[in-house]
């Protein structure tokens, strides 16, 4: 059997560590961002169905359609 220097040992246990020490916490980011996404995603629908946004963007398409005429 072939012995190994303890330094050799103590590296190889901490790039172990390094490897394998955060497995859930690219799952947990990826989450917290679908959960702002989700949420910014909803902030917005508000407020583009809210009445004054609704009735500036239909105004708009009205006088495009009418101007599209000339």
């Amino acid at each position: 059997m072939v012995e190994v220097d303890l330094p050799v040992q103590r590296a190889a246990g901490r790039l172990r560590a390094l490897l394998h020490g955060d497995g859930g916490m690219t799952t947990a980011e990826y989450a917290m961002g679908t959960v702002a996404a989700v949420a910014f995603a909803s902030l917005l629908f508000e407020i583009v169905t809210g009445g004054t946004i609704k009735e500036a963007l239909t105004g708009l398409i009205e006088r495009s359609l009418e101007g599209g005429g000339v």
